[in-house]
């Protein structure tokens, strides 16, 4: 470890900053106004270098390149406004996890038109003229390009400082980030301003993006490794401080580099890798800023929004009706693996759905009834997955017992990480569930020896009574509907009318003697516990296991099933993953551009019912009755 080599990797680290900052500057305004989680904002940056390619191309010579960089940010800050005015004006109204689910939609539609206009290669363009070289730095070679990169964040930070402190366009975005509704009270038209700043901070993604083109090779995985980062970068900053983004941008930067400097030394005669923090070290940040000071570094709380979307309904206990369904579905349920003999693959996709379900269900249960919103869920169903395999591998214990115990490893987990989780609320709670959730992910990918590292763990067979497909099927069915029943029933108990009443009134709840952190606590534990019981599931009906299933990807997966079902009702999660896995599942095989298909059928069901699958269905049954023959609220 030597002076220079910490010199050139904190340039390094300043020259990264740079362009992580456009992106999460970006991100941060079209939050502070709008108040959108913008899932899509990855895909802007990823658009922004592809388009600086195309121009590269087209405009040849020196000042062509040059050129190209600023109209690709310009060319996809048309891209965002259009992207506002078609699809997010429409769903403003919307509970914020609702158009999630639209910008993740948005995520799968853009990435596919991306492999459709440039394929599925890496491209590599040209180094950037009158910065080919390198400058000599204490012995060490550096590149000139990322010497610019490292003038050109301040330079950005500066001018968007000036356009929101000296102008009255700023003056507005600084209004509405602290209260929108009355900015739109005071006659100012909310809807342009809504489409500017979204507009704007698309561009700042798109310039990131193109900035990046002589560094890095444009690639379709580059809006999912982005946004992650950025929303760190958000988030520790401080939710709409672009001088925060700066400063965490920096921060994250500069520490992933010093990891990088330090490298492979031996602590206590344990040798200890720093190089492979780099993979978890935004998230660390984000967990330790989370826990001490929530609403981030340079931030402020969050003035709470009058728009809430729509109210909470009551859940109410099953009618005949219900329950003459749920019969119907359980018989044919029974029947398929004898109605599909013909087809094995059938048995096959029934047990992923049953597992789905479960998944969604131990989800929606942290979601709907207790109001805490998780982006790390699957965390605890890789648990339950990876503890399950080891038992059995490792520990040589019977499948039988594996299936006992691995959701009980799940639901320490959940214990664990709902301790620091409980604290906080809306997006900073999902945030810090994001980070847990990474943070594991990271050393289940390192950890060769084991957990199996990035190649997981394989040879997780169940027991030899339950090899055929079928008779795997039933088993599946039964837990999978008696954690369904028994979650259901939870919610119906004194513990969940306890959930219920710390979601809509926490000061009313407390008044009369419910620890509402307590119960919101125990409530984690639960859910974490049946995840883990569907992870376990999955991990024996594929047979091996990797880090894949403890991915931000995966936890996606569930809030898009919870969504797309209904998050108001309690069939939604199991229609929604339903839905999902099977769509996901046929549009896959049928063509290549499967993720755009599947995303214009969500942003369909977003638009088309905005209650959800089973949600718009209750409202279609009973009317303006709910479902005990009352009317509702």
């Amino acid at each position: 470890m030597q002076l220079s080599g910490l010199v050139v990797q904190l340039l390094n680290g300043l020259a990264g900053a740079s362009s992580l900052f456009m992106v999460a500057a970006g991100l941060s305004l079209i939050f502070g106004v709008t108040r959108i989680v913008n899932f899509a904002h990855g895909s802007f940056y990823m658009l922004g270098i592809y388009v600086a390619y195309s121009l590269v191309e087209w405009l040849t010579g020196n000042v062509g390149f040059w050129m190209a960089l600023p109209l690709a940010a310009i060319a996809v800050g048309v891209i965002g406004a259009l992207v506002e005015i078609v699809l997010l004006r429409r769903i403003y109204k919307a509970p914020e996890l609702f158009q999630l689910l639209a910008t993740f939609a948005l995520v799968l539609v853009i990435r596919d038109a991306v492999l459709w206009l440039w394929g599925p290669e890496e491209l590599l363009g040209p180094r950037a003229p009158g910065l080919e070289g390198s400058i000599e730095i204490l012995g060490r070679q550096f590149p000139t390009y990322d010497l610019f990169l490292i003038v050109v964040g301040p330079i950005v930070l500066g001018l968007v400082w000036l356009l929101l402190t000296r102008t009255r366009f700023g003056t507005l975005v600084r209004a509405a980030t602290q209260d929108r509704e009355m900015v739109g009270a005071l006659g100012v038209n909310q809807a342009w301003l809504f489409t500017a700043v979204f507009a704007l901070g698309a561009m700042l993604a798109g310039l990131g993006g193109a900035l990046q083109l002589p560094r890095e090779p444009a690639n379709l995985e580059m809006d999912l490794n982005t946004i992650g980062s950025a929303f760190v970068i958000v988030v520790v900053g401080g939710m709409g401080s672009i001088p925060g983004a700066f400063v965490a941008a920096l921060l994250v930067a500069e520490l992933k580099a010093i990891c990088i400097w330090i490298g492979m030394v031996e602590i206590f005669g344990i040798p200890v890798s720093f190089s492979k923090l780099t993979l978890v070290v935004e998230f660390l940040v984000m967990a330790v800023v989370l826990v001490i000071r929530p609403w981030g570094l340079l931030g402020r709380r969050q003035a709470p929004s009058r728009n809430l979307g729509q109210p909470e309904a009551p859940l109410r206990p099953a009618d005949n009706l219900f329950k003459a369904a749920v019969a119907l579905l359980a018989v044919v349920l029974l029947a398929l693996p004898l109605l599909t003999k013909s087809s094995p693959y059938m048995t096959v996709l029934m047990t992923d759905l049953l597992v789905a379900a479960l998944f969604a269900t131990s989800l929606h249960f942290i979601m709907g009834p207790a109001g805490m919103h998780s982006f790390g869920h699957a965390a605890y169903f890789g648990l339950g997955a990876y503890a399950a395999a080891l038992l059995v591998r490792s520990a040589h214990l019977p499948m039988e017992v594996a299936v006992v115990l691995a959701p009980v490893v799940a639901g320490l987990g959940a214990l664990i990480v709902g301790w620091f989780c409980v604290r906080l609320s809306g997006v900073y709670l999902a945030m810090l569930t994001l980070a847990f959730a990474q943070i594991a992910w990271a050393i289940v990918y390192q950890w060769d020896n084991f957990t199996g590292g990035s190649n997981g763990l394989t040879g997780v067979w169940p027991a030899q009574w339950l090899t055929e497909k079928g008779n795997y099927y039933y088993f599946c069915l039964a837990l999978a509907a008696l954690g369904i029943f028994l979650l259901r029933r939870f919610l119906f108990s004194p513990f969940g009318y306890a959930m219920r009443a710390g979601r809509d009134s926490p000061l009313r709840a407390d008044a009369i003697g419910i620890h509402v952190k307590r119960v919101q606590w125990a409530a984690f534990i639960v859910a974490g516990a049946f995840a883990g019981l569907a992870g376990v599931l999955f991990a024996f009906s594929k047979g091996s296991i990797s880090p894949d299933v403890m991915h931000v990807s995966k936890s996606v997966d569930a809030l898009v099933m919870v969504l797309l079902g209904g998050v108001q009702t309690l069939s939604g999660p199991v229609v929604g993953a339903t839905t999902f896995t099977w769509l996901q599942d046929a549009v896959s095989r049928n063509t290549d551009y499967w993720r755009a298909m599947l995303g214009a059928i969500i942003l369909i069901l977003v638009l088309l019912f905005p209650q959800g699958i089973a949600g718009f269905v209750r409202q279609l049954v009973y009317g303006g009755r709910d479902a005990t023959g009352g009317h509702k609220a």
